[in-house]
């Protein structure tokens, strides 16, 4: 048994149930380099380190001050009441922390944590399903818009140990209903603290979700983040990531277009600095007729980074009408980089369009040439670029007070990039 699972059992305090998915974890242990969805992720370093339980953390106001209300704040995996602000949350929007609704007895509100998770080679799930015990839900009733944007926000801080916790999060759209959320993972101050979380998104008949997501957590922490989406009839879900921050860092976006018409609209942006490791892992499922996506995401690594991309999609059997589009561009700024990507398409369905392509590359000497040529200087010419290209990905969020949130962050990383 490794030091790592050793440490998170040490907290366990759930039911027989729980118990059993714990101990199917602590049996099959974490997988290794011979396991597919690990391959370019190694988790040998992480498996000999041990992690106690979080601790309650005082938050300085001045961290949220540039993140409006409402917001539901975690700090350490821990709910914040003083930091979190529901003022002008509209009627028909809920959101709570897990926790209270587990108090209150809400069975309907807490269903999503009975799901279990039984592969081998999906540890962190399946440890999220064993000892998550809050996180947040956020549910719009049916023909209801939110309006301006709900922000959770989870916060690394300093504390005496290091410490991991595990949050599970609900998000439901409901019927013709309109969210906007945007998702902050940020850091206090260094840390190493490891952040497991699980987030199940349902996006219902007609409903639309705006998701943004910003990363930028502590350079020595390690987060692992899976969102399972299921995607009604005629529902549009449109979501943008960027992976800023953490020593360790990956994502996992599983999407069902479970419903005729579904389209699902995402894109981020991976940015690697440092010895900084950086994994995102697509598994998108047309099921239903005449179901779209379009994909997305940049690539940049630098100094003695490595990124890692697969993107997967299937087009299930019945799926006619089906349209796919992957496009994953990389950057790579140093001969001491690595950037692997694995673009993946099935089809097993008829009348499809499916296109996708990856590419890894460096800077356009054409470009260059034509910058240095106006009067920029080298460093400059190559800021200039190397920003623009990920950008792209920023410009596509809708709402102008999240898009400037985004691109702020976005200027703080590459400037450790020297871009």
């Amino acid at each position: 048994m490794s030091v790592l699972l050793d440490s998170l059992a040490a907290g366990f305090a759930g039911d027989a149930t729980r118990r059993a998915a714990l101990d199917d974890v602590l049996r099959d242990g974490l997988p290794g380099p011979r396991t597919e969805a690990w391959k370019y992720t190694s988790l040998r370093a992480l498996e000999r380190r041990s992690f106690a339980a979080a601790e309650a953390v005082a938050l300085d106001p001045a961290v949220l001050a540039a993140i409006p209300a409402p917001r539901l704040v975690f700090v350490n995996g821990r709910f914040d009441a003083t930091a979190s602000d529901l003022s002008g949350l509209p009627a028909g929007v809920e959101l709570l922390p897990v926790a209270r609704a587990l108090r209150e007895s809400r069975p309907r509100d807490t269903n999503f944590l009975q799901r279990r998770y039984t592969r081998a080679d999906e540890p962190f799930a399946r440890l999220n399903a064993a000892l998550a015990t809050d996180g947040a839900i956020l549910r719009v009733d049916d023909e209801v818009d939110a309006g301006a944007p709900i922000h959770l926000v989870l916060v690394g801080a300093p504390q005496a140990t290091d410490a991991a916790w595990h949050l599970r999060h609900f998000v439901e759209v409901r019927r013709g209903a309109r969210l906007a959320l945007v998702e902050h993972h940020l850091a206090t101050g260094a840390h190493a603290h490891l952040a497991n979380t699980l987030a199940h998104v349902h996006v219902a008949a007609g409903a639309r979700l705006h998701h943004v997501r910003l990363q930028d957590d502590a350079g020595g922490a390690t987060g692992f983040l899976r969102t399972d989406a299921v995607l009604a009839r005629d529902a549009a879900y449109e979501r943008v990531d960027l992976e800023l921050g953490a020593g360790l860092s990956r994502h996992e976006l599983n999407a069902r277009l479970e419903g005729e018409g579904a389209a699902l609209v995402a894109a981020g942006v991976l940015l690697g600095d440092g010895r900084r490791h950086v994994d995102t892992r697509l598994g998108i499922e047309h099921i239903a007729r005449d179901t779209r996506c379009a994909l997305r995401w940049r690539g940049i690594a630098g100094q003695r980074a490595r990124v890692v991309f697969h993107g997967g999609i299937t087009i299930r059997a019945g799926a006619d009408g089906s349209e796919a589009d992957l496009s994953n561009k990389n950057l790579l700024l140093s001969s001491d980089a690595e950037i692997d990507t694995q673009p993946v398409l099935e089809i097993h369905a008829d009348e499809v369009k499916a296109a996708h392509g990856a590419t890894v590359g460096q800077l356009d000497p054409v470009a260059l040439f034509y910058l240095r040529s106006r009067g920029i200087d080298a460093d400059d010419a190559r800021r200039l670029l190397t920003a623009a290209f990920c950008r792209e990905v920023v410009a596509g969020i809708a709402d102008e007070a999240t898009r400037a949130l985004a691109e702020a962050a976005l200027t703080r990383a590459l400037a450790r990039l020297g871009a």
